[in-house]
């Protein structure tokens, strides 16, 4: 089913984020390194709108926060009209 495949993708989503938020805890990432450098991107894809509602509060970084909680959500969205639809 659709909804399945939709819901193992946003858990992808979700691993690749957490996995991106754990490596910025370590000093010594050469984040200019390429495959470094695609999965910033990749996460700063995710983060950007949720850093443009709260910028980071003395140097505090809240939006992973905010894209845990919101992304669920959202995919939770987009499952339950595809198991409505019969997807």
């Amino acid at each position: 089913m659709l909804s399945v495949a939709v819901a193992n993708f946003f858990n992808l989503i979700l691993l690749i984020l957490l996995i991106y938020c754990l490596l910025t805890w370590i000093p010594n990432i050469n984040w200019n390194k390429e495959y470094f450098r695609i999965l910033r991107s990749f996460c700063e894809f995710f983060f950007a709108p949720f850093r443009a509602l709260i910028p980071p509060i003395n140097g505090l970084d809240l939006s992973p926060i905010l894209a845990f909680l919101i992304l669920p959500l959202f995919a939770r969205a987009i499952i339950f009209v595809l198991r409505s639809l019969h997807l």
